[in-house]
């Protein structure tokens, strides 16, 4: 293998769980150059892996001619593709390039005419994690046995903070808290979500201990509660200010993070500082399947037995997590 290339053109936290796969790869072929190929705004996470050699952002690519986007393709003169996430563009491109090894799940129609290596799982009844379901697109390439969840964690050695400096206010206010935590409550939709209110209480609470609060979130997540955030010297709005880079290091500076199911839990996770994820226990969204990865990673539901959420409907039991409960995750 001289080139493989790694398509998860989904989110944040998707893109981290792909990850340890690609460590995986780097050990079985240490001179293969591994190019990722996702979405733009998920770079700055692919960056901070050393495994991966290049990242190819389909955006750029999705935007030129047809008959250009094919040579791009052919240029790679990939040996392997592996579509974690199914996509049937370049699935069909892939082939178009003839590239050797495409690797897809065998529960995507478009997989029967574009790959020659059709893997049968399911992702939406598993027991397993995330993290290792995607390994099972690598027994093309000799896996034998699910790595466990332990493993996985060993693989993250390879991610690192990114080499920047944060705004100078922000910076000074860290260097000056012995007691920090940032609470993150939206999901651009992505996950259930804890209420609002409660990371208001949760904060001031916290305040008041003496800790230094940070919000986080993007511009439009931020309009969304920053009217609600407590005027207090010890609570920071950061909402619309950092780049992705900057929350990474951000992240990596405080003790502790509270969020819902949503990528910045597993930078958090990732970081190997404490990350307090909030789930609802229902399938497939429990955090059996989509905990963060990590040596501190606590996770909370209200009900483990919720009778709703057995049954796979909608339920918003996570609104039942208490503030108290939350709190003594931070402070234990």
């Amino acid at each position: 293998m001289n080139k493989i290339v790694i398509s998860r053109t989904d989110s944040i936290g998707d893109v981290m769980l792909t990850l340890p796969m690609c460590a995986w790869l780097k050990n079985k072929y240490p001179d293969a150059q591994l190019v990722f190929l996702g979405s733009g705004y998920t770079k700055a996470i692919v960056a901070c892996f050393s495994v991966i050699d290049e990242f190819v952002d389909w955006k750029e690519i999705e935007a030129m001619p047809t008959a250009q986007r094919a040579d791009i393709f052919k240029e790679w003169q990939a040996d392997a593709i592996i579509h974690v996430f199914p996509n049937k563009e370049i699935a069909s491109l892939a082939k178009k390039a003839k590239i050797g090894m495409r690797i897809g799940t065998s529960h995507r129609s478009f997989h029967l005419l574009t790959c020659n290596h059709r893997l049968n799982f399911t992702r939406k009844n598993s027991a397993f994690h995330e993290a290792q379901l995607n390994f099972e697109l690598l027994k093309p390439f000799g896996l034998k046995e699910m790595p466990s969840l332990e493993e996985l964690t060993g693989m993250l050695n390879a991610f690192h903070i990114p080499a920047i400096e944060l705004p100078s206010e922000i910076e000074n206010i860290i260097s000056e808290s012995s007691k920090s935590i940032i609470l993150h409550p939206k999901s651009q939709g992505s996950a259930v979500e804890w209420p609002t209110e409660k990371y208001m209480a949760l904060a001031t609470i916290l305040s008041d201990q003496g800790f230094t609060v940070f919000f986080t979130g993007t511009e439009s997540e931020g309009s969304q509660f920053r009217q609600a955030i407590p005027t207090n010297k010890n609570i920071i709005d950061t909402t619309g200010q950092l780049s992705l880079p900057e929350l990474i290091v951000l992240i990596s500076k405080v003790k502790n993070l509270v969020a819902c199911s949503t990528g910045p839990l597993h930078i958090a996770g990732f970081a190997g500082i404490r990350a307090i994820g909030l789930f609802s226990p229902r399938k497939p969204i429990h955090p059996g399947r989509w905990s963060p990865l990590g040596t501190n990673v606590r996770t909370l539901v209200f009900d483990e037995n919720c009778e709703t959420c057995k049954k796979k409907k909608a339920c918003d039991c996570i609104s039942s997590i208490s503030v108290e409960k939350v709190l003594a995750e931070i402070i234990s």
